[in-house]
């Protein structure tokens, strides 16, 4: 099909599309970039082997799985013309992301209440790494999270339908990437930790 063919909207419609993968790809890179400078590193002296990953950023492996689900079921709602269960799911999926958040925060708890701290004395690479991929990956959540309020606001304003849903769709694509992107994360770095 060639781009610019059909009416305004189908070609503004590609253009959020194609804009959201760039912003997708542009992840990806600086994500790709973390986690070598992470394989780069793990060969010091002074990285350490045997550090157990926070139990709190497990259980907010499990919130950004619960929280995918639900806006796959807020979506399959809509299609199917049930507001209330797309309301209660699209709100259910930001509370779970909130829930990440805090989460995140506790996890960072935990590396501190083990006596290592993200600068300092008490410092160390490893943990450095930790903290700032966990961090990064938070910022992203936060966008989602705001993503999340506008198809909230536009879903209360009724501005989606079963056939008009670009804005949930674009949303939910971005959600499933930060949550594809936390597990893969929390693999890598509970791999080479």
């Amino acid at each position: 099909m060639d781009l610019t063919e059909g009416t305004i909207q189908e070609k503004n419609d590609r253009a959020k599309r194609m804009m959201l993968w760039f912003g997708i790809i542009s992840l990806i890179m600086s994500f790709a970039g973390l986690t070598s400078a992470v394989l780069v590193s793990r060969k010091r002296e002074d990285w350490m082997q045997d550090f157990e990953m926070p139990s709190a950023f497990l259980i907010s492996c499990v919130l950004i799985i619960a929280s995918s689900f639900t806006f796959i079921i807020a979506k399959k709602a809509l299609k199917n013309g049930n507001r209330s269960l797309t309301t209660m799911m699209l709100i259910l999926t930001f509370g779970l992301g909130i829930a990440f958040i805090y989460s995140q925060l506790h996890g960072f708890g935990q590396i501190v209440s083990s006596g290592y701290n993200f600068t300092g004395p008490t410092s160390n690479v490893t943990m450095s790494f930790i903290y700032v991929i966990a961090a990064v990956h938070i910022l992203h959540v936060v966008a989602g999270l705001i993503s999340l309020l506008v198809v909230i606001y536009n879903h209360f304003k009724q501005k989606y339908n079963a056939t008009e849903m670009l804005g949930m769709n674009l949303s939910a694509t971005f959600w499933h990437f930060i949550d594809i992107l936390w597990l893969f994360l929390f693999l890598f770095l509970s791999y080479l930790v």
